[in-house]
């Protein structure tokens, strides 16, 4: 290998190593058994959906049906468990942190599970398809009406088209 090309490459991989710093995931598990579902591809998908500058923190708990229930019936008002649910973090004023703590990110695992079964998709990309979606609306992305949601929909199928990962959103028979 010439000169050139092994500086390219250790730059590459430096710059690489950067935007891995970037976004750190401290993850919650239930169960030992959960970690599986955290593969290269999921952690991938985490790392581009983090559009800001500077670092940051997600939180990620991986939950139980039963917690996930009680957490959508308390913050939503909805009284059946959900696949994903984000608590954006809101630092008190005047305060400033270099890491930003972005919010917490609550997965149920049996839901996405099924959902992934469902829809005929493997799991890996279904729990990448969810990380990227929460991991946008904690900053500050929603859908609350037909722009914002045409908005992030795009943004959702452009981030997983860099994984190799089709449009979540197309129903395919």
């Amino acid at each position: 290998m010439s000169a050139l090309k092994q500086q390219q490459a250790l730059r590459l991989k430096q710059r690489r190593r950067r935007q891995a710093q970037r976004l750190s995931v401290v993850i919650d598990w239930q169960t030992a058994s959960l970690k599986g579902l955290m593969t290269p591809l999921v952690m991938k998908a985490v790392r581009l959906a983090w559009l800001g500058a500077g670092k940051a923190t997600v939180n990620l708990a991986l939950v139980d049906l039963l917690t996930s229930q009680t957490l959508n019936n308390e913050w939503r008002g909805k009284d059946k468990p959900t696949n994903i649910l984000s608590f954006p973090f809101e630092l008190p004023e005047g305060w400033q942190d270099r890491q930003q703590l972005l919010g917490d990110l609550v997965i149920c695992v049996p839901v996405v599970q099924q959902e992934a079964e469902q829809q005929g998709k493997g799991l890996a990309e279904h729990m990448a398809h969810l990380l990227v979606h929460g991991l946008l609306h904690l900053q500050g992305y929603d859908h609350e009406n037909e722009q914002d949601a045409e908005q992030m929909e795009a943004l959702e199928i452009a981030l997983l088209a860099q994984l190799g990962i089709h449009d979540p959103y197309t129903i395919t028979e």
